[in-house]
């Protein structure tokens, strides 16, 4: 298990958003617990990457332990030109690399992921849902950003949902934030 300092960077270069990296997108379908390594390495590489990570806390022999692990097991998205995604292959680290074919549309699903995790918010996996209530934000943080609201322990939760991978994450929201999308 890693220290929280050993851990990669969710996004790099830290500085700049996923909107504005350029190149063109692509998705690594790493092999089993690739991901942190493969970033590591594109870091190392200078390749733009975004790995979305969430805290998972569980219980051993009476002892509590944190893991930063991928939102997306199995999944880290880089943006690059045709020599990027040459080197990502040299890794031996991924199982195969997707290619985007609706780039904005993947980063449309990105971005608002993005802006949660540097906010500090309590990310999780969640079911990907293809039924239910299309909604958009209407007030604080996440205003505009559109989603399908799914209740969980009485609770509103916004799944945002990545299209391209069938895979979606989920964070909690005051429903009198949220209007129904016709």
């Amino acid at each position: 298990m890693l220290k929280t300092s050993e851990n990669p960077p969710c996004v790099w270069p830290e500085a700049e958003s996923i909107a504005e990296f350029e190149g063109t997108w692509w998705v690594a379908h790493t092999k089993s617990r690739n991901e942190k390594a493969l970033a590591r390495r594109m870091h190392n590489k200078s390749i733009s990457y975004f790995l979305p990570m969430h805290w998972k806390v569980s219980r051993k022999r009476g002892r509590t332990f944190r893991s930063l692990i991928p939102l997306f097991a199995g999944y880290v998205f880089f943006c690059g030109d045709e020599k990027d995604r040459l080197e990502v292959l040299k890794t031996n680290r991924v199982a195969n690399i997707i290619v985007v074919n609706d780039q904005q549309g993947l980063v449309s699903d990105l971005c608002p992921i993005e802006r949660l995790i540097r906010q500090g918010a309590d990310l999780r996996p969640h079911k990907y849902i293809k039924a239910g209530q299309k909604c958009r934000v209407i007030a604080g943080a996440l205003m505009g950003a559109e989603g399908i609201v799914s209740r969980s322990s009485g609770r509103t939760r916004l799944v945002l949902q990545v299209e391209m991978l069938g895979q979606a994450t989920s964070v909690e929201v005051e429903t009198d934030f949220v209007e129904v999308i016709d």
